[in-house]
């Protein structure tokens, strides 16, 4: 992985309070030199709208604000050529470990799948019977319930 991208990202772990050391504020100062005023400005603007200012791809899938993330991005994160942002929420980008594509994938750490749940079919619809006329088997059309004799309330 890019070396800006994990400065960004151990950056917003120590400013979200999701890692903690020692010395903070020292690090956050040194993430900072590591990374261009460009890039730390952005990441600042998303910060002060209270966003975060990284997030993974998972299956093509923004974790930020769970949109398809288009192919082309996808495999410039995977040559790690360039800095993508999201085109939704405008987050910088980053493909997820391995680990946790297989955890998505439904694997277990040894390659095994899990078996699938069974679903059930659903049931068949039931219709109302037709009504036939006296002495035959086929159905009648609706209005007709008699030879020549109309359902009351239509008029011919």
């Amino acid at each position: 992985m890019n070396y800006l991208l994990q400065s960004l990202i151990k950056l917003q772990a120590i400013e979200f309070e999701e890692i903690t050391e020692k010395n903070a504020g020292a690090t956050v100062e040194e993430l900072r030199a590591k990374v261009p005023p460009q890039i730390l400005g952005h990441y600042d603007r998303l910060i002060a709208k209270g966003k975060k200012g990284v997030a993974g791809v998972r299956n093509q899938v923004c974790t930020g604000c769970h949109m398809r993330v288009p192919i082309a991005v996808v495999a410039t994160l995977k040559h790690d050529t360039d800095i993508q942002l999201c085109e939704n929420c405008g987050r910088y980008l980053y493909l997820l470990e391995a680990e946790d594509d297989q955890a998505e994938e439904g694997k277990t750490p040894t390659g095994s799948a899990k078996s699938k749940p069974v679903r059930k079919g659903r049931k068949p619809k039931s219709s109302p019977p037709l009504a036939a006329a006296p002495g035959s088997t086929m159905p009648l059309p609706m209005a007709q319930t008699e030879p020549g004799k109309l359902r009351p309330g239509l008029r011919p």
